[in-house]
């Protein structure tokens, strides 16, 4: 029996020459070129553009931004530990904050049952005219808006705020429009709603600035949300500048019609209403001809918008 072969089992078997790619031909060969990285096209693999998956840019920018804002945060945190006067001062103004809403809030709640006896407006108009000539007297009398002639209320709509008992507190085409009118007229137009008038008058003081605008946005959207386009338009009625020292429809009644408002007729109610936009300017008893034909304008209005009924569902 021969001997059995023995096989060397370290060796590399020889690789069979069907799985073996051909050799590559020379570079120097004609028709052939070293591969240098770039496609066909002349753009290198590299900068070969690649398809991404939907939203990757976006997810990884969001994860960066994320790491930012932490990063930010991890450093405010440690700055205000190394301060501890700036913790003294945050928690103060936002105590502060807290309180003056608070306050807000309970004051418009309080005033929706409460007559409104003085306004910023009629304490400005007093102390104006301490130590001049001019009359230092304020006449101002309450009447619930049961008392007063549903005319007055339907003047001051139809001149004013045509929208009130729609709108929400801002009337938003009014406002557009009046932008767009300003910008040719020398005098600018206002457009603030009968809720904005309101809220001017009873919480704010005179004069313009941002931060008051601000703030009767702010009292607009309280009033409108607690007390209602009818309780708006009572105090709008008692609290509204119809004269030199005069506030109110029935104030202005008795001071130039001789009567209480409950029996205003329509013309009077108009003319009430004429005077509202100045009534320093303008006067009630002795009318001019501008004030004339804006009472017989806004009294055209009142029955265009049919009447009494278009206020008796507030």
């Amino acid at each position: 029996m021969p001997p059995e072969k023995r096989v060397n089992r370290l060796r590399t078997p020889a690789p069979d020459p069907r799985l073996t790619p051909p050799p590559m031909p020379p570079s120097n060969q004609p028709g052939n070129r070293p591969y240098s990285g770039s496609s066909p096209s002349g753009q290198s693999r590299r900068e070969s553009p690649r398809t991404k998956p939907s939203g990757t840019s976006s997810g990884l920018y969001k994860s960066a931004l994320g790491k930012a804002v932490r990063q930010r945060w991890q450093q405010t945190k440690t700055y205000v530990r190394r301060h501890p006067m700036l913790v003294v001062v945050y928690w103060f103004l936002v105590k502060t904050m807290l309180v003056l809403f608070l306050g807000s809030v309970a004051w418009v709640v309080v005033l929706k049952y409460v007559p409104v006896w003085f306004t910023p407006l009629t304490i400005s108009r007093k102390w104006d005219a301490m130590g001049t000539d001019q009359p230092s007297e304020i006449h101002k009398t309450w009447r619930s808006f049961d008392e007063i002639n549903k005319e007055a209320a339907l003047a001051v709509v139809a001149s004013e705020d045509q929208q009130f008992p729609y709108h929400w507190g801002f009337d938003f085409d009014e406002i557009q429009d009046a932008i767009r009118e300003n910008q040719y007229r020398k005098r600018p137009r206002g457009a603030s709603t009968i809720s904005q008038q309101v809220a001017k008058n009873v919480f704010l003081w005179t004069g313009r600035s941002y931060i008051r605008k601000g703030l009767e946005v702010y009292f607009t959207v309280l009033i409108e949300l607690i007390w209602g386009k009818k309780r708006i338009l009572e105090v709008y009625l008692n609290v509204a500048e119809t004269g030199p020292m005069t506030f109110g429809v029935e104030a202005a009644s008795e001071r130039f019609y001789g009567h209480s408002a409950s029996s205003l007729s329509r013309s009077e109610a108009a003319r009430i209403a004429a005077v509202l936009p100045n009534p320093n300017k303008f006067s009630v008893k002795n009318p001019s001809a501008y004030i004339q034909r804006r009472t017989r304008q806004i009294s055209r209005q009142m029955r265009a918008l049919g009447g009494q009924k278009y206020i008796r569902n507030l």
